[in-house]
């Protein structure tokens, strides 16, 4: 490899780390904003904003169709389904004590903690001989061309192999949101309508 070469390498890799860099701040920034905001609006759009963040980071570490069921469901669906839900709701949330706190902190250190011990047992990262790049992952990456001919593996198995469970998690997104809608209300039956009605009666 000519000197050219290895310096735009290091270029290249320089700008991916930067790159990394910037998006984990701006999603440890979103957090830290979340749990200290009380407007639930805000809260809502910073989640959706969280999402996006969330989806580019999968695209990142080369999980597509993950990112892209995280734009879609966590940006998209998400968001629409809380917007709606505030109407059921008031628009500021009430002050914690301070106490209050303590227990739900713990428990993210604890759960962190125990999850991070977790990863002792894992495979190393791009490992050849793990369980996942061993067994199925080398029949499907033979056999995806011959049988679907699409030359994305991850496309072909979501869509293919495995197109009964993604349809399966389509209608589950779909049921949910139906439910989510039924228990807002329509028309008349609706708790902005209610209210409405209650504000204009009392005029």
């Amino acid at each position: 490899m000519t000197e050219d070469a290895q310096s735009m390498t290091a270029h290249a890799d320089l700008a991916v780390l930067l790159i990394d860099i910037a998006v984990l701040s701006m999603m440890g920034m979103t957090a830290i904003a979340i749990a200290r905001l009380r407007s639930l609006f805000a809260l809502v759009m910073l989640s959706g904003v969280y999402s996006l963040l969330s989806a580019t980071w999968f695209v990142i570490v080369d999980a597509v169709d993950v990112g892209f069921t995280e734009a879609a469901v966590g940006a998209g669906i998400s968001t629409a389904l809380l917007l709606g839900a505030m109407l059921l709701t008031v628009r500021t949330a009430k002050a914690d004590k301070p106490l209050k706190r303590v227990a739900p902190i713990l428990v993210c250190v604890i759960t962190g903690a125990v999850l991070i011990y977790a990863t002792i047992d894992l495979p190393g990262f791009g490992d050849p001989n793990s369980p996942a790049n061993v067994y199925l992952a080398q029949e499907f990456l033979q056999r995806n061309y011959g049988d679907i001919g699409i030359p994305n593996v991850v496309t072909s198995v979501l869509a293919s192999y495995r197109g009964f469970d993604t349809f399966g998690e389509v209608g589950v997104v779909f049921i949910a949101g139906v439910a989510v809608a039924l228990l807002l209300g329509f028309g008349e039956r609706s708790l902005a309508a209610t209210l409405s009605k209650k504000i204009g009666g009392k005029k």
